[in-house]
């Protein structure tokens, strides 16, 4: 597979502050990277400063050959980046059909294939975002990115505070999503065994530094690494 978005000596912070210290990676075409780590590890800093919310201060962001290094957030997002934050971001005001429809753009995930991927926003397509609850605000939210059409997907801890049944929902759309769909993919968890059979690759994260990479199913089966660099306790 060829990569798609490539990471090369990224050193990135807020203000004067540096959090991420020259990092590089690639994402390859349809491939699935679990993005893990401790808080405060510098997990969603690096998907910011893909977006282009932070300060750069040296290393250059790639996706499909274009240098997004110095492309303002809407640019990227034009180019293919599309992201699904912590907060969500959807627009309350809105009913799930309109927050749905100002956003999209052509391409093989439309209005319908949302509503079939996640029949809840179909059968509450007439209220407000607001009338939603925490789990289906995170399926509109993801609805909302997949509907731009993207080249490659952001997820930041998208199953943060919800409930086991929606959890399971939003995993099997997931799975579909990577696998059935072949999107290439960068997911941000705090839960490791619920991503990592999802994902072709993982990253650990410690001190906005790399401290292990390597494939999914060989972190499921690294115990040390899963205790020390991500507390993970042995499953019983």
């Amino acid at each position: 597979m060829s990569d798609l978005l490539r990471v090369d000596g990224l050193t990135a912070g807020y203000g004067e502050a540096v959090v991420l210290s020259n990092l590089s990676f690639a994402v390859a075409q349809g491939e699935a990277l679990a993005l893990l780590g401790r808080n405060g590890a510098g997990k969603t800093t690096l998907l910011n400063t893909i977006v282009g919310l932070t300060r750069r201060r040296a290393g250059t962001i790639t996706l499909a050959g274009r240098d997004l290094s110095t492309l303002r957030p809407d640019q990227r997002a034009n180019g293919g980046v599309g992201w699904v934050p912590q907060e969500r971001n959807i627009f309350r005001s809105l009913t799930v059909e309109e927050n749905l429809t100002a956003v999209a753009r052509p391409g093989k995930f439309d209005v319908s294939r949302i509503y079939e991927m996640f029949p809840r926003l179909a059968e509450r397509r007439d209220n407000m975002g607001n009338q939603l609850s925490g789990g289906e605000q995170q399926m509109l939210a993801v609805g909302r990115a997949l509907v731009l059409n993207p080249q490659i997907l952001l997820l930041d801890e998208p199953l943060e505070g919800l409930a086991p049944i929606i959890v399971d929902e939003l995993l099997a759309a997931l799975r579909r999503i990577i696998e059935t769909e072949k999107m290439s993919v960068i997911l941000v968890e705090q839960s490791a065994r619920k991503i990592l059979p999802l994902t072709d690759r993982a990253i650990i994260l410690e001190r906005g530094a790399i401290a292990w990479s390597g494939d999914s199913s060989a972190l499921l089966e690294d115990r040390e690494a899963l205790a020390t660099l991500l507390a993970v306790a042995e499953k019983k």
